[in-house]
């Protein structure tokens, strides 16, 4: 995310394109995002819009925007170039929730070194951006910064070692970014970074003869059953004989988020209580909650599925009001659109396992269809790509940007109430 120096009243998110991309601690739970911004180019032949333009919009409407519902629980790092620091835009900021970035195009001059200074004192953090190298202007701004992120991708190979053992210090946090397989996260791990920015964990590692395990298998049969109406005793019976799917069932059902009256302790009030509807959503999401463990929403996996199933079920409800049928497909193309990375198997082998909807499959294998189209862009947005492709994409469906920012808001405030509840 980008400050700048002279925002333009607001149409605010029909200029923009917005990308959340997931930063890691070493347990590999999610701790931050970075927000990244880019400019709706030529939408509808609309003018283009520059990122830096596009962001100064947002941070001038920050009370409108609300950074805590586009990043949940966690913090956001945004970038800031040498206009956006010196800018009064800064203080649109809240100071508990975001991590400065400062761009390696800021120079280290006194008043930069004075300005950056002044804001910590204001509660400020910070973070330098895409060090390589030890350059005059890194070794001023490092002792101000809490966080150092170097770009893993940008560098000679062979010289990360070095430059990691000259960066580490008690001070600060190393944060590698650009980390796309699970051999550079472990480099990274070994060298002693803190924090991990890119893709990997969301990358299918392919175990040979690798299974599906046997509580995972029971959440698919359950949902086999779901996809043919089978009698609600034949549901009930089947979550019985798994005693962590009962538990969990049981848990969620008395949580605030369901609204029952008085507390439910069978089986057979549960499912009524939450509806085949909303069971099948829990049960696609189950899927990626290990060990029926606490804090499962700062699992980066379980966020992102769960983000792109609200995302695509929001954009079909939009595209296509009332077919209710459609948009509850679109959430589980989106939700299974990671389950090889979740399973360690390829995705073909996946859909052997479970009986899906030709539509279904010609989405998550082959990214075609109409489903295809909204995952095949909803990626593209997760990755930061240029706005002039994303414009394109978001034009064949239909959807203008803001009208696709307000989906992502709603679909960011459901995730995150929705999974705490798991």
């Amino acid at each position: 995310m980008m400050i700048a120096s002279s925002p333009a009243p607001s149409k605010l998110a029909d200029n923009f394109f917005l990308a959340r991309q997931p930063i890691l601690n070493r347990g590999q739970r999610l701790v931050a995002y970075e927000l990244l911004f880019r400019g709706a180019a030529a939408y509808n032949g609309a003018q283009v819009t520059d990122d830096a333009e596009a962001t100064a919009t947002v941070i001038a409407n920050a009370a409108e925007l609300g950074l805590g519902q586009v990043v949940g629980d966690q913090m956001a790092f945004v970038n800031v170039d040498a206009v956006g620091l010196m800018s009064d835009f800064i203080r649109f900021l809240p100071n508990d929730k975001v991590i400065l970035e400062i761009l390696e195009t800021v120079k280290a001059t006194p008043e930069v070194l004075a300005r950056v200074r002044e804001l910590k004192q204001a509660g400020f953090k910070f973070a330098l951006d895409d060090v390589i190298g030890q350059t005059d202007d890194v070794q001023k701004l490092m002792p101000l910064c809490d966080v150092i992120k170097v770009d893993i991708k940008d560098m000679q190979p062979g010289t990360l070692p070095a430059l990691a053992r000259v960066l580490k210090t008690p001070g600060q946090k190393l944060l590698a970014e650009k980390v796309e397989t699970i051999e550079e996260f472990q480099e990274c791990m070994e060298l002693g970074f803190e924090y991990f920015q890119g893709y990997y964990f969301a990358r299918p590692v392919i175990l040979s003869g690798k299974k599906i395990s046997p509580s995972q298998l029971s959440v698919l049969h359950l949902l086999e059953l779901l996809d043919r109406d089978a009698s609600s005793q034949e549901v009930e019976r089947s979550v019985k004989h798994d005693a962590l799917i009962t538990l969990n069932l049981l848990r969620l059902v008395n949580t605030p988020a369901v609204g029952a009256r008085q507390r439910i302790n069978s089986v057979g009030h549960a499912l009524m209580v939450l509806g085949r509807r909303q069971l099948r959503r829990w049960l696609q999401i189950l899927l990626y909650v290990k060990n029926g463990g606490t804090q499962e929403f700062t699992s980066p996996l379980l966020q992102l599925a769960t983000t792109r199933g609200k995302t695509m079920e929001l954009m079909v409800e939009h595209r296509k009001p009332g077919q209710r049928v459609s948009a509850d497909i679109g959430f589980t193309v989106g939700v299974m659109s990671l389950m090889d990375t979740l399973f360690s198997i390829h995705m073909r082998d996946v859909l052997e396992s479970v009986n899906v909807l030709d539509d279904v499959r010609a989405a998550l294998l082959h990214r075609s269809g109409d489903y295809g189209a909204m995952l095949s862009l909803i990626e593209h947005i997760e990755r930061g790509h240029d706005g002039r492709e994303l414009a394109q994409m978001l034009h064949q469906l239909d959807l203008r940007p803001a009208e696709l920012y307000n989906i992502q808001l709603s679909a960011i405030e459901w995730v995150t109430e929705y999974t705490r509840n798991i």
